[in-house]
């Protein structure tokens, strides 16, 4: 059992998704104080040993539900919306008290799916995650519940944090949920169903055994969790889904504790070369010299190294590179073709007074570069 958590404890950058049957007591619609004390417990613990913590976590509906009084029945978008609006103010001064005693800063951040359908709002939310896990800040990820129907819908928080694992090139995700793994059938009527210890492949067959949601506060089921496991292991992230009621259930993981884990089907940076240069380029960026040397060292590029740009393209766009010698390979552009032939052959410190406003010191981004 211990070499199935050593991707816990091996872990550089993790992202923890929260279910709202572990935060909210069903019975009385509370928050589990206790519980999410010994969880901040468990994320200062990894802290200190060098692993960055995201967590993607439920839990605001739920708790305003029991604010207002809804109970626990399905409820109108309305109702789930307002909801959402009282009991996330509530979730993010949770996380906040329970993690400043360990001497650790919180960020709420609000996300929809669809944020990482658009490439300038994925590198915004990109950008924005790494700058607060450069500052040692835990981001505490929800969908913004208060206008967005899909997750209210059909409760997402799965894919959700598959696809912030995604964005920030996590290495592993781990579901605190109310089961402890994939069964082949469901085990509270299949007395013969047995766990999964590890799937290398989600294959159809794999697939087939997933069911739907149990709780009545948790509107994910294992087919989202299965979604969620595809999207992460295709993209070189671990996954694990354990059961997360007990205390210190990161921890309990490392431990040996029930689990299943999905294997990676390659590493976070090749998984997303791949898909950078995989898209087609919609427009060149003409390097000198010294930008193409720099470039094959790891580098960014940075406008001063620009000889000419072509094309029509936007932020977030995919755009070839070329230097003296030819083709390069392609990036995400971080500015406009419009705004890129302004700062062209221009020191980072000259953009703001060329453009009129601040702007971001590469125009490419190593980290979103494939050469």
């Amino acid at each position: 059992m211990a070499a199935l958590s050593s991707g816990l404890s091996g872990a550089r950058r993790l992202v923890v998704k929260i279910g709202s049957a572990l935060l909210v007591d069903r019975a009385t619609g509370a928050l589990r104080q206790d519980w999410l004390g010994a969880l901040a417990e468990d994320i200062a613990t990894l802290r200190r040993r060098g692993c960055e913590v995201l967590l993607v976590s439920s839990g605001s509906i739920a708790l305003g539900r029991g604010v207002l009084g809804l109970g626990v029945a399905e409820l109108p978008l309305e109702q789930s919306q307002a909801a959402a609006a009282v009991g996330q103010i509530r979730l993010a001064r949770a996380y906040e008290e329970v993690l400043a005693p360990h001497g650790l800063k919180s960020a709420q951040v609000l996300l929809t799916l669809e944020d990482s359908a658009s490439r300038r709002r994925y590198l915004n939310t990109r950008a924005t995650l790494e700058t607060l896990l450069s500052f040692g800040v835990i981001p505490i990820v929800n969908e913004n519940d208060t206008v967005a129907t899909d997750e209210i819908r059909f409760g997402d928080n799965d894919r959700l944090a598959a696809q912030v694992a995604v964005t920030v090139g996590a290495d592993t995700l781990v579901l605190l949920s109310d089961v402890d793994g994939l069964y082949t059938g469901n085990p509270s009527i299949d007395p013969a169903a047995t766990r999964f210890e590890v799937v290398e492949e989600i294959t159809p067959e794999i697939e087939a055994m997933a069911g739907d949601a149990g709780s009545g506060l948790s509107r994910g089921g294992m087919k989202t969790k299965l979604m969620a496991g595809r999207t992460a292991t295709t993209a070189g992230c671990a996954m694990a889904i354990t059961h997360g009621f007990a205390m210190n259930p990161l921890r309990r993981l490392e431990e040996g504790a029930n689990a299943t884990w999905f294997t990676a089907q390659t590493t976070p940076q090749a998984a997303r070369k791949g898909w950078i240069g995989s898209m087609k380029p919609r427009g060149t960026v003409v390097v000198d010299a010294g930008a193409a040397k720099a470039l094959l060292a790891g580098k960014s590029l940075l406008p001063a190294g620009v000889r000419s740009v072509e094309g029509a393209f936007q932020r977030g766009d995919p755009v070839e590179i070329v230097g003296p010698d030819g083709h390069l390979g392609q990036g995400l552009v971080r500015y406009t073709a419009t705004e890129a032939r302004v700062i062209a052959g221009h020191r980072t410190e000259e953009i703001e007074a060329l453009l009129g406003y601040p702007g971001r010191a590469a125009l490419i981004h190593r980290d979103d570069m494939a050469l």
